[in-house]
């Protein structure tokens, strides 16, 4: 199943500089990691925005609230979900 995800990031003004490093590299290896094993289909920034549209394709709703709820800036975060499919006048196959 194919997600469209808006995520928004608001850190707290006053989180511990230290610690929200720590939060965005962690963030940024499992998103990594996500992309890689294709769960995490596609990633962009939001222009001017601390934030994303993503494609996420899972097998389930569940599995799609799993994985966001692992991201490390999830508690930060406000997002969006919209299920997609498979529009009729697509020219590409593969959903890509």
């Amino acid at each position: 199943m194919l997600f469209h995800v808006k995520m928004t990031v608001k850190l707290p003004g006053d989180l511990d500089p230290a610690q929200a490093a720590k939060l965005k590299a962690d963030e940024k290896d499992l998103a990594q990691r996500l992309q890689r094993d294709g769960t995490w289909r596609h990633l962009w920034r939001i222009a001017g925005q601390y934030a994303n549209y993503s494609v996420f394709d899972v097998p389930s709703v569940e599995a799609l609230h799993d994985t966001l709820m692992q991201l490390p800036l999830f508690p930060y975060m406000d997002i969006q979900v919209e299920g997609l499919c498979r529009h009729p006048s697509s020219i590409h196959s593969d959903d890509r």
